[in-house]
């Protein structure tokens, strides 16, 4: 009687199948070895996420007072715009010259406080 290699453990000699079973007991060890070190990973990102929601509020707090504050100043600086006076004939020279909208054109000329050549200069750039 011929005796036949073992595979997965099963056939050959015993020796033969000790050897296989240690192989697969190092595999065994070597996978799990590769899981744990995988779950210390998991765990640590789980612990890095876990934010208090006394962050969040405080966050969005600050967000909301940001945006309110560039709201008040982006009104006063319109009101300060509306304020400086500006020649209609200026207005048009920049509408026909630099083609563009008269809202546009009026800004432009309030915000170099009715300066045309700083406006121009400014468009053209």
């Amino acid at each position: 009687m011929s005796e036949e290699p073992a595979v997965n453990g099963v056939g050959g000699t015993d020796k033969e199948t000790e050897n296989v079973d240690d192989v697969n007991a190092k595999k065994t060890v070597k996978y799990d070895s590769g899981a744990a070190d995988l779950e210390k990973v998991t765990d640590y990102a789980e612990e890095k996420e876990v934010i208090s929601t006394d962050d969040i509020s405080g966050a969005m707090t600050i967000i909301g007072d940001r945006r309110l504050k560039e709201a008040a100043d982006k009104i006063a600086k319109e009101k300060e715009l509306q304020k400086v006076s500006i020649k209609k004939s200026d207005v048009e020279l920049i509408i026909r010259e630099m083609e563009i909208s008269k809202t546009l054109a009026e800004r432009t000329l309030r915000e170099f406080h009715g300066d045309v050549v700083k406006a121009l200069v400014a468009l053209t750039n």
